[in-house]
């Protein structure tokens, strides 16, 4: 009986493992897989929450939808995945390439055909189909990416002016102003939900590198791209991520202020890419350990402790110890702060930075230079390198090192190489600034060899390699 039994068993477990393995290999389906881009996982929440009540009888939504819902498109991203589909094929080495549909949201914002929506929903894509509220299919062309804010520029062509949504200054949008988030969650198009700001300025990396406003709006997969508006139908943000344990909205979501998205399209359509305007000023946001730890009685502000030379904020007259408390006339209660209202800004901007100094206020006019530096693996961070730096090496280009990556410190010690040495190349291309560098690590693998050239202590041009 007991041999019975396992005869059964071992039978019912070959058909599984039969049928598994003809699903895996040999079952063909020749049609598109449809895959949803997954919104960033940021953060997952722990606990419960109240949900607030929605629009009450007294705010009317209708006019704020009517107006947006035309504009906001349906976005689907064609990429080539590359797979196995038979045993032959898997024995031979020889995979076969499969369409995959991601699919997402997008704001017209201009009648001719401009359209703005997340970097990550268009991200690595071979072809992509718009689809507008009127069920009428473009082709989109990508005019430009910025993955550090996640936004994109994408262009269709159409014989007539299309509905747009205008920008508004998010700057002036509130927490607890009503908003509207548009969006085609689930493949779900022109759909509409209300909820509040529920902050501004969020960092959710923990690397001051972001500055979202958050809400309580709900959105889902799909929502990505898709419009944040006020009451007046007027564009605050751009939909982004989520922060969820399960992938979908559980009460929070965060967009990209439009401040920031305006300045980015604005860029790329000016310059081919984004100009950052930097103030030159390195430090800490205040709160009541650092405040105790300084000395010092104020608990919110950005505290200076240290300038960039040649920079804006050196050339202005600030200095260590300074405490900001407004850029323009936006409130620097963190970092966060200033990174959101400086990533709307380009070089030559005049910003008016007000300082808390020895106990008294002073507004001092700044004008923004563009990014000096930017870090590259291995070495760690360069610096644009002055005439006579690049004189006093022998070189007529390169870039400074100003800080060493720590992982590798020793390293470079040991070999000679310190602050102030002048790189001249990096993968074999000569680099004169720091957008040469910029465009060589966007370009590369992570898996590529790394190669750089620098002028050691000798004066010498010495070539180092790197294998991942």
């Amino acid at each position: 009986m007991k041999k019975i039994l396992s005869l059964v068993l071992v039978s019912a477990l070959g058909g599984v493992l039969a049928l598994g393995a003809y699903q895996l290999f040999i079952e063909n389906d020749k049609e598109p897989v449809l895959v949803e881009p997954s919104f960033h996982n940021v953060i997952p929440v722990a606990g419960t929450s109240t949900a607030m009540p929605k629009a009450s009888a007294n705010i009317d939504f209708t006019f704020a939808a009517e107006k947006t819902i035309h504009s906001v498109v349906h976005v689907k991203n064609t990429t080539l995945s590359k797979g196995y589909t038979t045993f032959e094929d898997l024995f031979y080495g020889k995979p076969t390439q499969r369409a995959q549909i991601g699919t997402g949201s997008g704001v017209i914002i201009s009648p001719d055909g401009y359209i703005i929506t997340n970097n990550h929903v268009i991200e690595g894509a071979n072809s992509i189909s718009i689809t507008t509220n009127d069920n009428r299919s473009y082709e989109a062309e990508i005019i430009g990416t910025d993955p550090k804010t996640d936004i994109a520029l994408l262009k269709i062509d159409s014989d007539n002016d299309l509905p747009y949504t205008a920008f508004a200054d998010s700057n002036n949008a509130k927490i607890g102003e009503w908003v509207l988030a548009v969006g085609n969650p689930f493949n779900l198009t022109s759909t509409v939900t209300a909820g509040i700001i529920s902050a501004k300025s969020r960092d959710l990396s923990g690397r001051n590198t972001q500055s979202f406003i958050q809400t309580d709006a709900a959105v889902n997969r799909g929502n990505s791209g898709g419009a944040l508006v006020n009451t007046n139908g007027d564009l605050i943000g751009i939909n982004t991520a989520i922060s969820s344990q399960t992938g979908n909205y559980v009460g929070y979501s965060f967009a990209v202020p439009s401040n920031i998205a305006r300045k980015v399209v604005e860029d790329i359509m000016e310059f081919g890419n984004v100009q950052n305007g930097i103030l030159g000023v390195t430090g800490s946001a205040l709160n009541s350990n650092a405040a105790e730890d300084l000395g010092i009685n104020e608990t919110e502000g950005f505290f200076v402790s240290g300038i960039e030379e040649n920079s804006g904020a050196a050339k202005a007259g600030i200095k260590d110890g300074d405490i900001i408390k407004k850029l323009d006339n936006v409130e620097i209660s963190k970092f966060s702060d200033m990174k959101g209202f400086l990533n709307a800004k380009r070089p030559n901007d005049i910003v008016h930075v007000t300082v808390l100094r020895n106990g008294n206020e002073k507004v001092i006019p700044v004008t923004l230079i563009k990014n000096q530096t930017v870090a590259v693996p291995i070495i760690g961070i360069l610096k644009n390198a002055t005439k006579q730096e690049l004189k006093n090496n022998g070189v007529s280009q390169g870039l400074k090192i100003t800080s060493l990556n720590p992982n590798y410190s020793d390293y470079w010690k040991r070999n000679g190489v310190a602050l102030g040495t002048i790189i001249t190349s990096i993968d074999d291309v000569k680099v004169y600034t720091i957008d040469d560098v910029e465009t060589i690590l966007k370009e590369r693998s992570d898996f590529d060899p790394f190669r750089i050239e620098l002028i050691n202590k000798k004066g010498e041009r010495e070539r180092f390699n790197f294998k991942r």
